[in-house]
């Protein structure tokens, strides 16, 4: 068994894809497939499953994942204690949503590239409810993610930025030239959302639901910029980050409805593993975050 070999599973097994594998490790993709199949056939188990072109970590592949990095970790602390730190070389693997990744983090990979350019980035779009079980799987390093406070006993939260959500609509929707809303002015009314389970959402119905409003409709998405566009296309009430239509609102393509949602208190969080290694690469990443973030909350 060969560090290369662990290496290659670990990035196969973060971006689930052998020729993007090859394509960061700069290899060609028969040497990638050629290396996880040695490991299978030297541990003498499927570490992933093959569904067509798509790719899932086995059983066995999500426990020896774990081991895999903790071994590469071990070697990036010893690589760490004998070289020059300021040339930080290695690989980071960090997921988000859709949103924290469209509208919060390019800062934040501009920041450390510029710093750190021999570092392999990896970015996972992973669903808002998915983020935190990455981190027990030891599939990602660092997770950003929109939520409540979180109190974790297995993770390190910090909190880094307060986001604030607004209901939107068309110039032309009925209820964009209202001063005032009250209650019943949403019957009937089809509000924009994100599915089920996602925590924001959560939070939406149970505002809702306390003001005696349990009959809403919705249109349900999986993307941020799926229920932007569809609200600009007069199709119902939009509920988003404010972040995510800002440039809309001041095109005048989108309006802020006059209501302000009760009980919303939501952050963007920064995660890892509090058993984790930092290595020199995880630390330097966490301060570009903070970096960052607080600059942002210095023009809030």
């Amino acid at each position: 068994m060969e560090l290369r070999q662990l290496n290659t599973f670990c990035t196969v097994a973060a971006t689930l894809n052998f020729t993007r594998a090859a394509e960061v490790l700069s290899y060609v993709p028969s040497n990638v497939t050629m290396q996880i199949k040695a490991l299978e056939d030297e541990l003498g188990v499927r570490l992933f499953d093959r569904l067509g072109k798509q790719l899932a970590l086995t059983t066995a592949g999500k426990r020896f994942l774990t081991h895999a990095k903790g071994v590469l970790e071990k070697m990036d602390e010893a690589r760490s204690a004998v070289h020059d730190n300021e040339k930080l070389s290695g690989t980071l693997t960090i997921s988000a949503n859709e949103v924290i990744c469209s509208y919060r983090l390019p800062p934040v990979f501009q920041r450390f590239r510029s710093q750190h350019p021999g570092v392999r980035l990896i970015f996972r779009s992973v669903p808002n409810q998915e983020l935190k079980q990455t981190l027990f799987e030891g599939t990602t390093d660092i997770v950003y993610m929109l939520d409540e406070p979180i109190r974790s006993s297995g993770l390190s939260v910090e909190p880094l930025l307060e986001e604030h959500f607004r209901l939107l609509a068309a110039p032309d929707h009925p209820l964009a030239k209202r001063t005032v809303l009250q209650l019943e002015d949403f019957h009937g009314e089809v509000f924009l959302t994100n599915e089920k389970g996602c925590p924001y959402r959560t939070m939406f119905d149970r505002s809702f639901e306390k003001e005696g409003i349990d009959s809403i409709t919705y249109l349900e998405f999986q993307s941020a910029e799926a229920i932007k566009q569809c609200a600009i296309s007069g199709i119902g009430i939009a509920f988003l980050p404010e972040i995510v239509a800002k440039s809309e609102v001041e095109r005048g393509e989108l309006v802020v409805l006059p209501w302000q949602i009760p009980d919303l208190l939501v952050y963007t969080h920064m995660l890892w593993h509090k058993d984790k290694w930092l290595s020199p690469i995880m630390l330097s990443f966490i301060e570009a975050t903070r970096a960052v973030f607080g600059s942002q909350n210095g023009k809030r």
